[in-house]
């Protein structure tokens, strides 16, 4: 799964964090996607929960924009 491999390369999360960017990209991810997709994905939900975004609709909610937007 494109989540748990970025979250191993951005750093150390517990298993409740790994649960909630889990929970978070299985609401993102869409069958027919790339991985290319998938690893955007992945990508933009770690950088919203590093940014401080824990709460998991806003995380849900801001992950489906492309960084910088």
């Amino acid at each position: 799964m494109p989540i748990r491999r970025k979250a191993t390369e951005a750093g150390i999360f517990n298993p409740a964090e790994l649960g909630l960017l889990s929970r978070v990209f299985d609401q993102l991810e869409l069958d027919g996607q790339s991985p290319e997709v998938r690893d955007g994905i992945a990508s933009r939900i770690i950088a919203n929960y590093m940014a401080g975004v824990t709460d998991e609709v806003e995380l849900v909610s801001l992950s489906k924009l492309t960084l910088g937007r």
